[in-house]
Parts: structure tokens; sequence; C-alpha cells
């Protein structure tokens, strides 16, 4: 594990350095055994974080492939950038407060945007805790989640 962590900071730390960026990079393990890797804040945070979080997966999946070809047997990878995925949790919480709310009130099953795996895992998350039942529909970029009251099911 200890080796899986040092080669991903590494390897992270390479990629920065490409873009002119040299930083120390954090590196953690979750409990379930996940490499969490943390940018510190910089000027270049909106680049690395691209739009949506894109850019800030893409690094995520290029750390996980290197890791996997180089024989690792810890492959999976959490990259954020100064904290954006931490606050971002905490914006979809607050959002998927309010949707609880009007399922729990009107009784009815609400379809959400399309969102990416994260954000549909906090929202399920949530939706748990209250007692509702959520679900993810779509494939791809337009998978959603329908939160429906416990008593409707699936």
């Amino acid at each position: 594990m200890e080796e899986s962590i040092q080669f991903a900071k590494k390897y992270l730390e390479d990629i920065l350095s490409f873009f002119g960026l040299n930083t120390d990079v954090y590196a953690t393990t979750s409990d379930d055994e996940v490499i969490e890797l943390n940018i510190p804040s910089t000027h270049l945070n909106g680049f690395l974080i691209g739009q949506r979080g894109d850019t800030m997966r893409a690094l995520q999946f290029l750390v996980a492939s290197a890791l996997k070809n180089q024989g690792y047997t810890v492959t999976r990878v959490s990259v954020d950038v100064a904290d954006y995925k931490k606050q971002r949790a905490d914006r979809i919480s607050q959002k998927a407060e309010e949707w609880v709310k009007q399922v729990k009130e009107s009784g009815e099953p609400m379809h959400l945007k399309p969102m990416n795996a994260a954000d549909r895992r906090t929202v399920h998350k949530l939706a748990a805790e209250h007692g509702l039942v959520s679900s993810s529909e779509g494939e791809g970029r337009d998978r959603h989640i329908v939160l429906r009251p416990a008593e409707q099911g699936v």
C-alpha cells in the first residue's frame, strides 16, 4: 500500500511539473483503500479543476491507470484540488436537502438533472438517511437520480 501511495504522489507531481507547477501533493488513504491525493491551492486551481471537475477526474484516471499498468494492487485514486470535492459535496448536500423536503411534501417522485458518480453517491447517501428510495437511471452523461417516497418503492 505504501509503495502505491508513493508512486501515485510522485506520478501526479510529475504531471503537475509539466504545467510549471512544482508543489507538494498530500497523499493519504481512506478506509476503503482509496489513495487520496490533495493538491494545495495555487494560481492554477481553475485550470486543474476544469469545467465541473472534468480535468480533475482526468488526472485521477491517469494516476489510476499508471498504478494499474505498473502492477500495483491498490489502483483506486481520488484527486482533489484546493478541497473542491469537499466543497462541492457540501453544496450538493444542501440542494439534496431541498429535494428530499420537496419529495416528502409532494409524495411524488422527482427526477434530478444528470450528475457525475461522486455527486450521485452524495445524493443517494442523503436520501437513505432521510428515508427516501433513490435509484440511478440512464446511461453515461445522462445518468440521473430519481427520488421516491419510501412507500412507493422502486
